[in-house]
């Protein structure tokens, strides 16, 4: 894809840039801080602190690191934790068998991760601004999204073998005047579910890997910080829970499409694809029935459907 297949935005400049936007395109996928650590220190130099290996699953090229302690954190600029990359390229066959081996495949990496007891309760939060395209990946999947909590507890004789699910959209601080994390505390502390999952948009170095490409981790996020406009974070710290996040890249930096002679000019702008509406749709749609089949594990994909469609 070129320049021209692209649409450009403008980034907010920040005084103080993260350490990791000193060393080329920002980003928020564990899987190219790797690449890019091997190809500074070259590919058999030991990544000290991490662990990693690729697979293929149901065909889909998988990626799991694993930043094991304090040195493997600092080397990739990532907190300890689990990140699985699942690289769709199977979206672009526009098959439905295709989107239900990709849903199958990110249902059981969400299910291997949350490792969930038939009763534990779970939030599901879209972060993100709706009215900005690459931004409204987290709300977008809520839409398909199947929520239960409200019929678990009004009719529990018909419904009460079906994990409680709820959903939430925060919205974004320039439009609510709150913070989303400020938001989804309240929630929590109210309604206590037994886990968060937190759905938000991404930034990647590489644009083959926008909108076909999603990171899930245990480590929770800091909402932003992929285009150096960092948030408060949701992390099991903060909010006193287990919290997993289902990432997508959206956006690049511009300089990284360009010529050096021509980067300072882009240094402020990030790139999207053009078709991004009808690609963002596809990849929510992907991310909410992969949590559908994830959490109601005991439902058929038929069942799910007569209450999400």
């Amino acid at each position: 894809m070129t320049m021209m297949g692209m649409k450009c935005k403008k980034g907010k400049k920040t005084e103080k840039e993260p350490p990791e936007n000193q060393r080329g395109a920002r980003t928020d996928l564990a899987m190219e801080e790797r690449e890019l650590w091997h190809k500074e220190a070259g590919q058999t130099t030991k990544l000290p602190g991490v662990a990693a290996q690729e697979i293929r699953r149901r065909g889909i090229l998988t990626t799991v690191v694993r930043v094991l302690n304090e040195e493997g954190a600092k080397e990739l600029h990532k907190p300890v934790g689990t990140y699985v990359t699942l690289e769709l390229e199977e979206l672009n066959r526009k098959k439905l068998r295709a989107f239900h081996r990709v849903t199958e495949t990110l249902a059981g990496e969400i299910a291997d991760m949350m490792k969930l007891r038939p009763e534990n309760s779970v939030l599901v939060v879209g972060l993100g601004n709706e009215a900005v395209t690459p931004d409204a990946v987290g709300p977008q999947s809520l839409k398909s999204l199947l929520v239960s909590r409200h019929l678990t507890t009004a009719f529990p004789e018909h419904y009460g073998d079906i994990r409680p699910v709820s959903a939430l959209a925060p919205g974004v601080l320039g439009t609510t005047g709150l913070e989303s994390a400020e938001i989804v505390r309240s929630v929590v502390e109210k309604t206590r579910p037994d886990a968060l999952v937190v759905i938000d948009a991404l930034a990647s170095r590489s644009i083959s890997r926008l909108c076909t490409t999603v990171q899930l981790t245990d480590t929770g996020i800091v909402p932003g910080s992929g285009v150096g406009n960092s948030r408060a974070a949701f992390t099991r710290e903060s909010l006193g829970l287990p919290v997993y996040a289902i990432g997508v890249p959206t956006v690049t930096d511009a300089g990284a499409l360009v010529s050096t002679e021509q980067n300072d000019a882009c240094a402020d702008m990030i790139v999207t694809p053009r078709n991004i509406d009808a690609r963002m749709k596809e990849i929510a749609s992907v991310i909410a029935w992969g949590l559908n089949l994830a959490l109601h594990s005991n439902l058929t994909r038929e069942e799910i459907a007569q209450f999400v469609e």
